[in-house]
């Protein structure tokens, strides 16, 4: 069994898409595709955990139920998508999980850091997540990139800790879901979602499943809302790289995702930790 996170996110969260969206732009859009999405998950019988942005759901408090009375989770994914280097202080963090647990009025057991941003520098997260006893966290992208990854890290779920990122720590009561990762012309790369699922031909990402299926392990995947409902998502005048990665064959990913939950069983976080072994 897989494991589907997706990210609900607005239109002006992606981390290339931020420094060109002034304030009064700042209108909810993807928002509005949540049933879309709610729809697709059931009719295929699968089951997600849903990556929140806390003011989403300040805005919308009806998200909640509508996510939780389908059967699947709500994660945090901090409160206005900052990455944790933003956020900078253990302080702040603490005070967004407060406040995410508030509105949600739910007890939230796993968190998934904006743009990966768990690293050395910002590590004092694992440990608030372990004083708000959180379960488990899924930040690590096993593969170092131009905007993130731990090429060190482990391939499948570990217990982690501030002082072991990327070694397993016996002692830690939290699990770290590193993204899927698999070799494409000989270098490791993320196959685990995102720009990676518009990007790379779909046999590449199914052949990574399947061998991770093959050693008995989790594949954990991830999608972004507007990935999902790409009609909600406004084309951005942007630079060249970040209008690529961020819009490159947007129009594709719902299509090719559902092509991936037909063909492999996914479900939430929450609902797959119960069979980990510890």
């Amino acid at each position: 069994m897989n494991i589907l996170g997706i990210d609900f996110e607005e239109w002006f969260h992606p981390e290339l898409v931020k420094p060109f969206v002034k304030d009064k732009q700042k209108d909810f859009k993807v928002t509005k595709g949540i049933t879309k999405i709610l729809e697709w998950l059931n009719k295929n019988q699968t089951f997600a955990t849903f990556f929140v942005v806390g003011e989403i759901i300040q805005k919308n408090p009806e998200i909640t139920d509508l996510i939780v009375d389908n059967g699947h989770e709500i994660g945090f994914h901090t409160m206005t998508h900052e990455k944790l280097h933003q956020i900078q202080t253990r302080e702040k963090f603490e005070n967004e999980l407060k406040e995410f647990e508030k509105i949600t009025n739910k007890k939230i057991k796993g968190f998934r850091a904006p743009t990966f941003s768990l690293d050395s520098t910002t590590s004092w997260a694992i440990d608030s997540l372990k004083k708000f006893n959180y379960i488990y966290d899924s930040s690590v992208v096993p593969v170092k990139t131009k905007m993130y990854g731990l090429p060190k890290a482990k391939k499948f779920p570990y217990k982690i800790s501030s002082d072991a990122l990327e070694n397993i720590d016996p002692k830690s009561k939290l699990w770290e879901f590193p993204l899927m990762k698999t070799k494409f012309l000989g270098k490791k790369i993320p196959a685990g979602g995102g720009f990676y699922l518009r990007t790379l031909p779909l046999k590449i990402i199914k052949k990574a499943i399947m061998q991770y299926e093959k050693e008995e392990k989790p594949a954990t995947f991830y999608i972004h809302s507007w990935e999902l409902t790409p009609e909600y998502m406004p084309r951005l005048k942007l630079p060249i790289k970040e209008k690529f990665v961020t819009y490159h064959n947007i129009d594709k990913a719902f299509q090719k995702m559902d092509e991936l939950i037909k063909k492999y069983e996914f479900t939430s976080f929450e609902r797959h930790i119960p069979n980990m072994k510890n």
